[in-house]
């Protein structure tokens, strides 16, 4: 067995011996016995695939040695990898790999030194600068855009990339703005460029992936999915993970992919196979999956021990097919290398990671007060006075002269789409029509709440159309076109099902940014219909639930009651930089006190900026949404009792504005947080705390709430009044608080 780096490489014992023994001198070389490859070419697979398992071994050496705190290898999976790694074009093709891609960022231009800064979190890890594990394989440089944990998310972002390619094609002046915005400066677009993603077998578990398959299809983009299969998701075999054993069987009939089947240890089988399917995608622009069968000679991950699991026996046969000593030995027969140049390959590729490894334990730590950069956009603030109207807010002047609140939504974002190219709507229903030849001779739908009606026939169905019934694959594929620099819209139909969309949006969308240390964004706008009030709407479409989401670093939350808020709120959301998320009552769509005229193209309202929607001097009432006119209605009514209550609209829940909720209760004393959500652990508990906390001696009373029963939403209108929170409530809560 050989030995380097005190590390033992597990290499089938004698493969290096059988090598030498079997040398073959070849006098002239024919690059058609290898599909075309040229000598250095499969040098080169064999040094990156060698280098690959090396890193791999080091880095176990120093978790061992407590010098780095996690690591999980490539291993086995180096053949298919570093024959991709031919074919694909750094710096062109955009990359959404994951952790076992290691071979083929080494391909791609990622460094020995790169992989094991990140490896020791180094504050110059050009991956994520310490604050990802390693293998989360990033570069700006390469067009390689960081994976998260999470598994199988990536395979959305891809198509959504993918989808950015073929926008970009058609609408030329969108790439210029997005070259002209934050980050945008390195952005690259080619005409026959393709996105790759990759996942092990046990991903394409994950909805996502068929979500992610499905939508390729029907959008018709060239992206690559790269299926590694190694038999196992940590402990579960194939058997228990996919029905029939094989996933490439299971996706073979979706329309216009090109499937293939690979031994993803042997070099050459792979090439042949990606050459062709990589080829299709340039080409016809289509998608294509290979389907490698790989090997997997180490444990998952340093925290795992196949030992467990794996008899004595499926291991050898892994280390049977372990690509690395059967391709040297193949590099041998065949005369390219003898026994000297291969040692000298390994010894270089030795001294290159003990060099690297020197330098990256020497290398500097992120400073503890670095882990604020990068939760939010350094180069926009939307809180900023940029965002202030020039102009007064215009006045209601009636019925005839204002828009309701859903009237409001198409109106803005038909100018926001006039102003930037490099916006596109999608989303369940928002399109007029589908089946564009029917949009003649029929009225059009634009949503179920009628708030993107129009859009479709203005401006296309490439920037307005409709997705499938999957919301994660609205937020991926959202995700994989703003990290293209594209400023998509999308809706969420009801926030009573946006939780298939949770992983996309916590774990991708709010910390791209973070996690990339700057290189890389995601500014999408996500339009959700939130709220009760209904009187029918029951448990599945009355959900609140927005302290989830301000819960989450990285994401904007808003939440206008009237038509102008929103209208401010949401162009203020597409100029900004970071991930937004619109919260409408449904509701407020069409109530007339909602309503507002529609203010110039140059409104917008920035945010973290509370709205006194009346002034008072007894008691504060903090509210938004639905609740604040309940609490304008209460107010009204407990002046005609001589108590004079102040009401704030915060609008804005994350960022909010702490310094309206200081004023207002350092004027009155006495403060109602009124909110529509469950009162327990609500979004109102959190200013209730802070209150309390920061401006105790300001208070004449307790710090109350007024909110919705601990419970669901009844689909009864009786019930539905006795759960969610009435103006009699606060009238009560109100006299209660203006007496203590």
């Amino acid at each position: 067995m050989s030995r380097t780096l005190g590390v033992t490489a597990n290499f089938p014992a004698g493969a290096r011996r059988m090598a030498s023994q079997t040398k073959v001198k070849t006098a002239i070389f024919d690059s058609s016995k290898y599909h075309g490859l040229e000598r250095d070419a499969l040098v080169r697979i064999y040094r990156t695939m060698f280098l690959s398992r090396r890193l791999d071994d080091r880095e176990i050496q120093l978790k061992r040695q407590n010098r780095i705190f996690f690591q999980i290898s490539g291993a086995g999976h180096e053949g298919v990898l570093s024959a991709a790694g031919l074919i694909l074009r750094p710096g062109y093709d955009w990359f959404f790999p994951y952790y076992r891609d290691r071979a083929l960022m080494l391909m791609l231009g990622v460094t020995p030194y790169d992989m094991l800064l990140e490896a020791v979190g180094a504050k110059d890890d050009p991956s994520s600068g310490g604050r990802q594990m390693p293998s989360h394989w990033g570069s700006k440089r390469l067009n390689i855009v960081p994976s998260a944990s999470a598994t199988g998310m990536q395979w959305l972002h891809a198509v959504g990339a993918a989808e950015a390619s073929l926008y970009y094609d058609r609408f030329p002046k969108a790439l210029d703005q997005a070259r002209q915005a934050p980050l945008g400066d390195s952005l690259t677009h080619h005409s026959d460029e393709i996105a790759y993603v990759s996942g092990g077998d046990g991903s394409t578990s994950e909805g996502e992936f068929f979500e992610a398959v499905n939508a390729a299809c029907l959008r018709r983009v060239p992206v690559l999915f790269l299926i590694q299969d190694n038999g196992y998701a940590i402990s579960v075999p194939i058997e228990a993970q996919t029905a029939g054993g094989s996933i490439s069987k299971l996706v073979s009939r979706f329309p216009g992919l090109m499937v293939e089947e690979c031994d993803g240890a042997d070099p050459l089988e792979c090439y042949a196979v990606l050459s062709r399917t990589i080829s299709y995608c340039r080409t016809q622009r289509l998608p294509a999956l290979v389907h490698a069968q790989v090997t997997r000679p180490y444990s998952h991950s340093l925290s795992d021990d196949e030992n467990l699991y794996k008899t004595a026996e499926d291991r050898e046969a892994e280390a049977r097919r372990d690509p690395i000593p059967s391709f040297g030995l193949f590099l041998v027969r065949e005369g390219i290398l003898d026994e000297r140049e291969m040692g000298e390959i390994e010894r270089e590729v030795e001294r290159d990671v003990l060099d690297a490894t020197d330098r990256a334990l020497a290398a500097e730590a992120a400073p503890a007060d670095s882990v604020y950069a990068g939760v939010y956009s350094p180069d926009i603030d939307p809180t900023g006075p940029q965002f202030e109207a020039a102009l007064p807010q215009p006045a209601y002047n009636g019925p005839g002269k204002a828009k309701t609140m859903v009237e409001i939504i198409s109106a803005t974002l038909a100018d926001e789409m006039d102003r930037d190219e490099r916006i596109v709507v999608f989303g369940e229903d928002v399109a007029d029509c589908t089946r564009e030849a029917n949009l003649a001779r029929v009225k059009g739908k634009g949503g179920v709440f009628k708030a993107t009606a129009g859009l479709q026939r203005r401006f296309g169905s490439a920037r307005v159309f409709n997705t499938p019934i999957a919301e994660a694959a609205i937020v991926g594929r959202a995700f994989g076109m703003a990290v293209r620099g594209l400023r998509p819209v999308p809706e969420i139909q009801f926030f009573d099902y946006i939780w298939p969309a949770m992983m996309q949006l916590r774990n991708e969308l709010s910390n791209i940014r973070w996690r990339s240390a700057g290189h890389f964004k995601a500014p999408v706008v996500l339009r959700v219909a939130i709220g009760g009030y209904l009187t029918g709407g029951a448990i599945y479409h009355s959900q609140s639930g927005e302290v989830i989401f301000t819960h989450i670093p990285g994401l904007r939350v808003v939440m206008p009651s009237t038509a102008l808020d929103l209208c401010g709120l949401l162009r203020t959301a597409i100029r900004s930089d970071d991930p937004v998320m619109i919260l409408e009552h449904k509701h407020l769509y069409r109530q007339p006190y909602s309503r507002s005229p529609y203010p110039d193209t140059a409104f917008t309202i920035p945010f973290g900026k509370a709205r006194v929607v009346r002034e008072g001097t007894d008691v504060s009432i903090l509210t938004y949404g639905a609740v604040v006119h309940r609490a304008e209605v209460a107010a009204a009514e407990l002046a005609k009792e001589r108590i004079s209550t102040e009401v704030i609209d915060l609008r804005s829940l994350s960022p909010y504005d702490w310094e309206a909720i200081r004023a207002s209760v350092g004027k009155t004393n006495r403060v109602i947080v009124a909110y529509e959500d469950m009162r327990s652990w609500g979004y109102g508990a959190e200013i209730a705390a802070r209150i309390a906390d920061e401006l105790f001696d300001e208070l004449d009373a307790p710090v109350r709430r007024v909110a919705a029963t601990d419970t669901f939403c009844a689909y009864h209108p009786k019930l539905e009044h006795a759960i969610l929170p009435q103006t009699e409530d606060i009238v009560g809560a109100v006299r209660e608080l203006a007496a203590y």
